[in-house]
């Protein structure tokens, strides 16, 4: 092994990584996010995607969750992970 493959696998050991997995999380995020809302839809008796003239209360809570799970998902997405 040369000298400048040396110093370069030893420098990359040594050097601190930092490692953005935003996209990959926040994929992650929203897919539990849609799934939370599905159910939340189900246990309500409606089919999640189902538009309706007119938004009974409770799909209108179901929503409101979902908008608040995906904000917290875009907080994970711009978040370094090491």
């Amino acid at each position: 092994m040369n000298f400048k493959s040396l110093a370069l696998l030893l420098t990359a050991a040594v050097v601190p990584q930092t490692v953005v997995a935003g996209p990959l999380a926040y994929a992650m995020c929203q897919t539990g996010c849609n799934g939370v809302a599905v159910a939340c839809y189900s246990a309500a008796g409606f089919t999640f995607g189902v538009a309706l003239p007119l938004a009974p209360p409770v799909l209108i809570a179901c929503n409101v969750a979902l908008g608040g799970c995906m904000a917290t998902c875009a907080a994970i997405a711009l978040a370094p992970t090491l």
